[in-house]
């Protein structure tokens, strides 16, 4: 009887320790209920309210499941019912897609990190937003890492590096849009590595190639650019996804352990390397929409563990030997959309086997349809690299002939225009050559034209007309107070008009003209100096100019001033217009219709004003109908 009393006792005792042993401790269970007000009580924790249950003795689901050892959690497995994530969504708060506004993901991980013995976190598809903070690496126990299919952005946290004996790193499906990092060697128990539909950009990471540990390498629809380097040193690598890049070098040699390689939507070129032909574990091998260019290599068709091998939408050219032989194991083969000729092998005939096989868009002389003719899939002769080097001297030779020639005729040019026009050539000249029955070439039309109408002006006299002259900025701001307000006649498309009186007691309208970079200081000199020249009763005279080069060099003008004499009966338009021309058209004159023809004056550059209004003046004169008044 005694003996079955200290059995039973220690069978209690035996118990004892064992339930104890998997009973969580109070203070992980305030972490999840934490944790669980952090993911804004979602459903699918609804069992955690129950405060009369252990959690480590909740029954896993397939979308909670959690183990616990020494009173400690060490597996938490969250999957949430969150949608599929929207495009173009970085930094914004989803309604009924991500956590609200009130999440924070840094409060989140400070959190999780009380969760000091966890070894495996996975949190999927729980509408998580925000970067990922530094903070993760307090998570040191970590050995798998999955956040996949949430809203996390920014850069892949940099302290991940210090989590050494993390072997699983997962965060698919996400925003992150920083460089790809490159410090993965850090990681040197890593054997899954996946940051699959992302946004991040920039070149491969060399730092894998140094990943010996290495099996799954999945780093899909991403931006990364550039050269692929070699992976022969990850001897353990099973699974190779790059599609959707930027990758644009030469395809690379490859570990011989591959099983699977997806290299689609890049920009590879090149030849398939021959190397691939002695990678005896593929089964799997996807290299379509690329620019790879010549003959594939016929053994990659006879792997013998080959059952999918798609090399659509490339370059590839040259005929397949008839006598292919295809692995046993081969199940799916496309290579559309290529320019391959010649017959189709006898066994990607698709009636010779169950294997499906595609090969629209080629030449193949099938007579089938869907073939394209076979002059379009032709590939032009390479030369040979003695000829090469034979035409690359030629090129150079003649490129050489021409730059001689060009900058002899430039030099010879440059000579004569310092010969025949030099730059210090009077303006007494260049209206002497103006009025020449003959003009010299090289002078611009509007000179010459104003210089024909300085002539016939000169005819009508130009006595008691004061000389014009050239003002200093001084005098004008003199005139007209410093430009006050007060002296604004009016404002139009030439600029402002001003009324000022000089220090004889002259008084005069001041026209400012806005800057033009049309003309250098000189060719404008030139123009106004021609312009004065121009004298009759009928018009009101320009009695100066003052050119404002703003303290700059001669070849760029701030400010043209043009100055009038006054007129105190009103304006021009007032005068002639309005006045004589409503008289002359009771009387139906041809002139009528063509001052109002003229009405373009008043639209062009102030500058050439007085041009206009020669024409106007000499369309009267040969009328006979302007009054003398």
């Amino acid at each position: 009887m005694e003996c079955c009393s200290w059995f039973l006792l220690s069978c209690l005792l035996w118990s004892s320790l064992i339930l104890g042993s998997h009973q969580l401790q109070s203070s992980q269970r305030q972490v999840l209920l934490q944790l669980r007000k952090h993911l804004e009580f979602p459903n699918l924790l609804e069992i955690w309210n129950d405060h009369g249950i252990d959690f480590c003795y909740i029954s896993s689901s397939s979308q909670v499941n959690m183990s616990c050892q020494d009173n400690f959690v060490t597996e938490l497995r969250i999957t949430g019912d969150k949608p599929a994530k929207f495009d173009n969504s970085v930094g914004r708060v989803i309604p009924n897609q991500t956590l609200s506004e009130n999440f924070s993901m840094d409060s989140f991980v400070v959190t999780l990190a009380r969760l000091n013995s966890l070894r495996v976190l996975s949190l999927i598809s729980l509408g998580l937003w925000g970067p990922l903070p530094d903070k993760i690496h307090r998570l040191s126990s970590l050995e798998y890492l999955d956040l996949s299919s949430n809203y996390l952005f920014g850069s892949v946290p940099p302290k991940i590096s210090a989590m050494v004996k993390l072997q699983t790193l997962i965060l698919d499906d996400n925003f992150f849009n920083d460089t790809v990092p490159n410090w993965f060697d850090s990681l040197s128990n890593l054997k899954i590595l996946r940051l699959r539909n992302n946004q991040l950009k920039g070149p491969f990471p060399s730092s894998i190639q140094r990943i010996n540990s290495l099996t799954y390498l999945v780093l899909s629809s991403n931006e990364i650019s550039g050269k692929l380097p070699s992976l022969d040193a990850l001897s353990n690598l099973h699974l190779l996804d790059l599609s959707g890049n930027h990758l644009d070098s030469k395809l690379p040699s490859m570990p011989k352990g591959l099983v699977t390689v997806v290299l689609s939507n890049n920009s590879f070129s090149g030849e398939i390397p021959h190397q691939y032909s002695q990678l005896g574990q593929l089964q799997y091998l996807d290299m379509s929409f690329n620019e790879l260019s010549g003959t594939p290599p016929a053994t990659i068709f006879t792997l013998p563990n080959i059952s999918y091998l798609n090399l659509a939408s490339n370059m590839l050219s040259g005929s397949l030997p008839d006598q292919l032989s295809c692995g046993s194991k081969l199940q799916f083969v496309d290579i559309s959309n290529n320019s391959f000729t010649g017959r189709l092998p006898h066994c990607l005939r698709t009636e010779s086997d169950d294997r499906v096989v595609k090969f629209d868009g080629n030449c193949l002389s099938t007579g089938l349809h869907h073939q394209r003719a076979e002059s379009s899939c032709m590939v032009m002769p390479v030369k040979h690299k003695n000829s090469g080097g034979k035409d690359v001297g030629i090129v150079v030779g003649v490129a050489a002939g021409i730059l001689v020639i060009v900058v002899l005729l430039a030099f010879g040019f440059l000579v004569l225009c310092r010969r025949y026009c030099p730059r210090g050539i009077s303006e007494q000249h260049l209206l002497h050559k103006a009025v020449q029955e003959n003009p010299a070439a090289g002078f611009p039309s509007d000179i010459l034209n104003s210089a024909r109408f300085i002539s016939q002006a000169a005819k009508l006299g130009t006595q008691d007309l004061p000389a014009c002259r050239s003002f200093a900025l001084e005098e004008l701001k003199e005139a007209t107070k410093n430009f006050d307000n007060s002296t604004i006649l009016g404002e139009g498309s030439y600029g402002k008009l001003y009324k000022g009186r000089l220090e004889d007691g002259t008084q005069v309208a001041i026209r400012c003209l806005p800057s033009s970079k049309k003309y250098s200081f000189r060719n404008l000199k030139l123009r106004l100096d021609l312009l004065a020249k121009l004298r009759h009763p009928h018009l009101v005279c320009l009695l100066g100019h003052c050119i404002d080069s703003g303290g700059q060099d001669d070849y760029r003008v701030n400010r043209v001033f043009l100055i009038f004499e006054y007129i105190s009966n009103g304006s021009f338009h007032t005068r002639l217009y309005v006045h004589w021309c409503r008289e002359q058209s009771r009387q139906g004159s041809r002139l009528v219709r063509e001052i109002d023809s003229a009405n373009w004056c008043s639209k062009s550059s102030a500058l050439f004003a007085y041009r206009c209004y020669s024409w106007f003046l000499q369309q009267s004169i040969e009328d006979e109908q302007y009054p003398a008044q």
